[in-house]
């Protein structure tokens, strides 16, 4: 009787890319607003702001008013990246929430 020969493996991919997580998949290609690519890197504050404003009013896929939708999309991709996100970024992106709320005639907090 022959021995079975062991079966060779290929390396485990780690599920921990940035290209796997589902958030990161929402962020790119979310179903209700169509981003501009990189929107999230941008170092302009009103840049990042005018871009989700208009997104989100020229979307027909959103079921909140633009506003929200605009600010949802923003509160999530901070919140996703979390403690990775570096001091810089966020304050650039907690900006771009003021911003928002001034595009929108909203009060800040």
């Amino acid at each position: 009787m022959a021995q079975r020969q062991p079966r060779s493996r290929a390396p485990a991919k780690s599920s921990k890319t940035a290209t796997n997580y589902w958030s990161g998949e929402v962020t790119s290609h979310s179903n209700a607003l169509d981003l501009d690519a990189g929107v999230f890197t941008w170092d302009d504050p009103a840049r990042i702001a005018r871009s989700l404003k208009r997104s989100a009013e020229a979307s027909e896929r959103r079921k909140a008013d633009p506003f929200r939708s605009a600010m949802s999309m923003l509160t999530f991709y901070i919140n996703r990246a979390g403690k990775d996100l570096p001091d810089a970024r966020r304050q650039v992106l907690e900006q771009a929430k003021d911003e928002l709320r001034k595009a929108f005639g909203r009060t800040p907090h």
